[in-house]
């Protein structure tokens, strides 16, 4: 079966941590760039962090750059992103999805990617 799924996400107070798992299924993420976006309710989806495989290229959002990492464990063929302080802010439902590297679309390019996960919920609250 082809599919990303993802896991780890919870309910976690301000300035905590989660780390979020991106398991893809069915395919080699070695030839493809992995996504996560958010998406918060009333709110456009948006681009948090993205990994080309094969190369180790990085981008992060405005937003959550040095709280979150974005990593892969080629051996497991799957995508992490730690999450460390967390805030109100960053309380969404987490999506990861692949697409081709070399598309020639920013990298937050929602259209750009071809395979969704179904979501996994953050809610960050005191």
């Amino acid at each position: 079966q082809v599919q990303l799924v993802e896991s780890g996400g919870g309910l976690v107070q301000p300035g905590g941590s989660l780390r979020l798992s991106c398991a893809a299924s069915g395919f080699t993420l070695g030839y493809y760039a992995i996504g996560w976006f958010r998406q918060a309710p009333g709110k456009e989806r948006e681009g948090v962090s993205y990994i080309i495989i094969s190369a180790g290229t990085i981008y992060y959002a405005d937003s959550v750059k040095g709280r979150f990492t974005i990593s892969r464990d080629n051996a497991k063929n799957t995508v992490y992103l730690q999450m460390n302080n967390l805030k109100f802010e960053d309380t969404a439902s987490y999506y990861c999805a692949r697409r081709r590297g070399g598309s020639g679309y920013p990298w937050p390019e929602r259209s750009a990617y071809d395979m969704w996960g179904q979501g996994t919920q953050v809610t960050v609250s005191s």
